[in-house]
């Protein structure tokens, strides 16, 4: 019955012949979170999982006694308060320094409302702040030892990204988003070279760090200092933009072996998600492009005809190494809104290492339908990709919406869910990948 349904489905073109699907498993880890976006393992030999709750809080698991009553750091005063609905501010990111157990220093992404000198009418302001971490308790924050080493003014309340990583080389890795609405062209959006179409924050990299992926050093000048290799540096543009023409790259990664290679899942608009390996200096088209197509900011779900292939100071604009068509699975497409995931290098699963598993929110509108893929990395050209189907559910669907991915240092991955829509309820749940044998 299975085989018939292959083919069956093969026929209407909904897989195509080299299509397989592989099987995984969920283990639950951990529970009773409102809207889990981050797992982070302590940089220790601990063994400890700081899992961040996008309300405002970081709570710690444990080997031996699972999640702790309290939490590692609360910031639930400090955040612009959330609505119950769809809501991509909060508490977004988490990084510990590579030092972390010698000097305690770790850092933190999140949405505060808007500051003083923000500009009038805009949303809030994305912090990126620096905390140490107790000295007499090693399972707390000292929360008043916060340090805002960033401060980013955000138009409108979505496309904040929120990644922080500390890379191989060390340096502090940031994603912002374009600055939200739709299309580049709201409230807040410069204009940029690319005159057909209006708006531009991805593409100005002169005036604004939205739409970008920020390197910076953190060990060095208060309250940070610019890498002297960053693209910009000694150029017409900002110095702490690694790459640039981004929408939403709401999660990325760093490869743990072979090139440490930077991978991005970066949320589309209207027709294309997309994920794209990033280079120093790279720029990823939007909103020039959507995907490997040309966008039409006037009428994004018609794509243009044609559109340029290098931005106003020569750079070509790189096309995403893995793309898919945004929707339902009801209306053809593969899933609304990508989540960058990991390339996964443990052992548990036999069939995945080196493989890179990402995944979308849901494949069903208004339904907890999250769905994993796995891609086979190449050098050059598109990666090809299939869906990961679930052993819990028979299926490719989590049964939740998929909110993020972590990975621990034995290069294990973990799946973080939620049943709503919004930050509301207690229905997160954080799951380790295993076998589907």
């Amino acid at each position: 019955m299975k085989n018939r349904l292959f083919f069956f489905l093969i026929s209407l073109g909904i897989l195509h012949p080299g299509f397989s699907q592989e099987k995984v498993g969920l283990e639950l880890l951990a529970d009773n979170f409102v809207s889990p976006v981050a797992l982070v393992e302590s940089p220790d030999d601990s063994g400890r999982y700081f899992i961040v709750d996008q309300v405002g809080v970081i709570r710690v698991h444990t080997p031996r006694k699972g999640v702790l009553q309290k939490p590692f750091l609360d910031l639930k005063e400090k955040i612009v308060p959330l609505k119950d609905e769809h809501e991509e501010r909060g508490l977004l990111g988490l990084a510990f320094h590579p030092e972390y157990s010698k000097n305690g220093r770790f850092f933190v992404h999140y949405s505060a409302p808007l500051s003083e000198d923000g500009p009038e009418n805009w949303d809030h302001t994305s912090h990126i702040s620096e905390f140490r971490v107790s000295q007499d308790n090693p399972e707390m924050a000292d929360k008043s030892s916060e340090k805002i080493i960033m401060k980013v003014h955000q138009p409108q309340d979505n496309h904040n990204a929120g990644t922080l990583a500390f890379g191989p080389d060390n340096y502090l890795y940031i994603a912002l988003g374009d600055g939200g609405g739709a299309n580049d062209i709201d409230r807040g959006h410069v204009p940029d070279w690319y005159d057909e179409n209006a708006g531009g924050n991805g593409q100005n990299v002169e005036q604004t760090l939205l739409g970008s992926i920020l390197r910076i050093n953190v060990d060095g000048d208060s309250p940070y200092s610019i890498p002297d290799d960053n693209p910009f540096v000694g150029k017409d543009g900002m110095d702490e933009i690694y790459a640039y023409g981004l929408r939403n790259p709401y999660r990325f990664s760093f490869d743990m072996k072979g090139n440490n290679d930077l991978i991005a899942g970066d949320a589309g608009q209207v027709l294309w998600e997309e994920v794209s390996l990033i280079k120093k200096g790279g720029n990823y088209g939007w909103n020039v492009k959507e995907g490997t197509h040309c966008f039409n900011a006037y009428n994004n779900d018609k794509e243009k005809e044609e559109c340029p292939e290098e931005d106003k100071m020569g750079n070509p604009l790189i096309d995403p190494v893995i793309e898919f068509k945004q929707g339902g699975t009801d209306h053809g497409g593969k899933g609304l809104v990508v989540i960058g995931g990991y390339v996964y290098r443990g052992k548990v699963v036999e069939n995945l290492p080196g493989k890179y598993i990402f995944g979308t929110w849901t494949q069903q509108h208004g339904k907890p339908a999250g769905a994993m893929f796995v891609a086979t990395p190449k050098e050059t050209g598109m990666w090809d990709f299939k869906e990961l189907e679930i052993a819990q559910t028979n299926s490719t669907s989590i049964g939740h919406y998929l909110l993020s991915f972590g990975q621990n240092k034995e290069g294990e991955m973990f799946v973080l869910t939620t049943d709503e829509n919004g930050p509301v309820g207690n229905t997160g749940k954080v799951f380790k990948i295993v076998s589907g044998n």
